[in-house]
């Protein structure tokens, strides 16, 4: 099974892996309502791949982390789904096949990681998140994002042998905090990091640290096929109350401001 892992001590926030997943994907710039970094760096249906800026050491350094999908080994996201639209990959991606979506986004409830996206604002939407370029793993290929870093901040290769070079580093680098994050989180994942700053101060999650489906399946299998339905227009009907409120609220400010009288 193959992952990357990622040495956040070696990241300067430069971006290219960003460019990179949009490049080869084919993804907007959507920096108007979700930058793909600095603090404010978020994940969204165009943003597969971001670099989140964190103030570190009582505000006297930063360090930038490359968050994407982190390809659990037993997904939550694939036991959640009623329609096999999302697949646990042998060769490590967690792959998404938007034919058989049903729309019902238990994927996004499942996922400890709140990784899939929703294409809201089109008309045929579907989920989005990083899949390892598993199209280019196919050909023996890298993902797209690992080459393109001048800093080397990631390595490709097999999962097991990238756990022990990680456990390997921190053992004998002091700067590295004991801890390898997705060793174990949500029962290991196949995107691992290692870090000089914990991990809770550069807003990782903190999760269970055993496979979540194993507790979910059985409930999951028996009830989402009749429940889908019924949630998908819940959320739905959710989103577009939300905008319609966010809109009525910025025509109400905007014909305050025109009201005012000049001074």
């Amino acid at each position: 099974m193959k992952g990357v892992l990622t040495d956040i001590t070696k990241c300067i926030g430069c971006g290219s892996c960003t460019v990179a997943c949009k490049m080869y994907n084919g993804n907007k710039w959507i920096e108007d309502r979700a930058p793909t970094d600095g603090e404010q760096a978020q994940l969204a249906d165009e943003n597969w791949t971001v670099i989140r800026k964190s103030v570190v050491n009582n505000g006297e350094a930063w360090r930038f982390t490359k968050m994407q999908c982190l390809h659990c080994k037993d997904p939550a996201c694939v036991s959640a789904c009623p329609s096999r639209a999302f697949q646990k990959s042998p060769e490590g991606p967690v792959l998404y096949y938007p034919q058989n979506c049903i729309g019902c986004r238990y994927c996004m409830i499942g996922c400890p990681f709140n990784i899939p996206k929703f294409e809201w604002n089109k008309t045929l939407p579907v989920i989005t998140k990083c899949m390892m370029c598993s199209t280019r793993l196919d050909k023996a290929e890298v993902p797209a994002c690992v080459p393109v870093c001048p800093t080397n901040v990631m390595k490709f290769g097999d999962v097991d042998e990238l756990l022990a070079e990680a456990k390997e580093i921190i053992a004998n680098d002091s700067r590295y905090v004991k801890h390898i994050y997705g060793e174990e989180e949500a029962g290991g994942t196949c995107w691992i990091y290692i870090s000089d700053v914990p991990f809770e101060e550069l807003g990782f999650r903190k999760v269970p640290m055993q496979s979540l489906p194993k507790y979910t399946k059985p409930f999951m299998h028996n009830s989402l096929h009749i429940a889908a339905p019924l949630w998908a227009a819940v959320l739905t009907g959710l989103y577009f109350f939300t905008k319609r409120r966010d809109e009525v609220k910025a025509a109400t400010q905007k014909s305050e401001e025109k009201t005012e009288p000049e001074a």
